[in-house]
């Protein structure tokens, strides 16, 4: 099922005229916009934001170095987006700037899959983060109960793992700690076979 861009050549002005309540987007010239995300959906990011930030932004148990933001707007050339999670090692980026967007790619971004979204995050976003060198994207897929590790390559996309279900396992670029998946979906309705 795939998403229809709301409008095509948008410009940030349209991107503004979406109501909040809209996560918009401009891809490649079309402006998406879609609803803010589902409950397992937000479940999973809020507790990945937890396991990565306390040890990689705030150095708690692990080696500090990152800013981890939530839902962070990111201009990068024409396009506008939007992942659910990104970082930026702070070597890159040593300040956040006091601004509502970063013009920074990031070094590491986590999108939360969805069915209405799927597309869009494996092929659109996939493509721009290619392009502006991000180095490693995870997707996450609450109903599958999957992640997939990416690391870009010579411009080209190499899946390092793919793990699922309650496993612990270590995955770049914060291979240094345990992420405990079951923890991204517990207390989440088992999905329907």
């Amino acid at each position: 099922m795939g998403l229809a861009a709301l409008k095509s050549r948008a410009g940030y002005n349209d991107l503004l005229a979406v109501p909040d309540h809209l996560v918009a987007e401009i891809l490649n010239g079309d402006l998406y916009a879609t609803p803010r995300p589902a409950l397992p959906h937000a479940r999973a990011a809020s507790v990945l934001g937890a396991s990565v930030t306390g040890p990689f932004d705030r150095g708690i148990g692990g080696p500090g170095g990152w800013w981890i933001l939530f839902e962070p707007e990111v201009h990068l050339a024409e396009d506008i987006v939007v992942p659910d999670l990104a970082g930026w090692r702070r070597e890159r980026l040593p300040v956040i700037p006091a601004a509502a967007f970063l013009t920074m790619a990031p070094d590491w971004v986590s999108e939360i899959i969805s069915p209405a979204t799927e597309t869009i995050d494996r092929v659109k976003k996939l493509a721009i983060y290619a392009r502006e060198s991000v180095r490693h994207v995870w997707l996450i897929n609450p109903i599958a109960r999957t992640l997939e590790v990416l690391q870009l390559e010579g411009g080209r996309w190499v899946l390092l793992a793919t793990h699922e279900g309650s496993d612990v396992v270590k995955a770049a670029p914060f291979e240094v700690v345990d992420l405990d998946l079951g923890a991204l979906w517990s207390g989440t309705s088992e999905p329907s076979p």
